[in-house]
């Protein structure tokens, strides 16, 4: 079983940051795929970043690519999603995602998530 628990998120100016962090409780699982989701109001789920946690690869959405950086702490059991030169566009409910391997973006094959966090960004 693996939980995960968003903390992070709130509200920005366009050209700001934030930083979201997932807690991730893996016990008993080895390597496996950590991924950040967003939904906005009226749109479907959407991918924008992935880590394998084996050894550290990332995939970012085109969307967020040189905006958005994904990074683990492997000490704390931690995924990270450092997002900067935010746009109103971002505005969405983030959350994270894990599966056992980075070979998809569908939503309906991640098996975990999180509750979501807020992230609001304003122009």
């Amino acid at each position: 079983q693996v939980q995960l628990v968003e903390s992070g998120g709130g509200s920005a100016q366009a050209g700001g940051s934030l930083r979201l962090s997932c807690a991730a409780s893996t016990s008993g699982h080895g390597s496996i795929c950590m991924a950040w989701f967003r939904q906005a109001p009226g749109k479907e789920r959407e991918g924008v970043a992935r880590i394998w946690t084996g050894s550290g690869a990332t995939t970012y959405a085109d969307s967020v690519k040189g905006r958005f950086t994904i990074s683990q702490d492997n000490a704390k059991n931690t995924v990270s999603l450092q997002m900067d030169s935010l746009k109103p566009e971002d505005t969405a409910k983030y959350y994270c995602a894990a599966r056992p391997w980075c070979n998809t973006w569908t939503p309906t094959l991640f098996n975990y998530w999180g509750q979501g966090t807020q992230v609001t960004v304003s122009s």
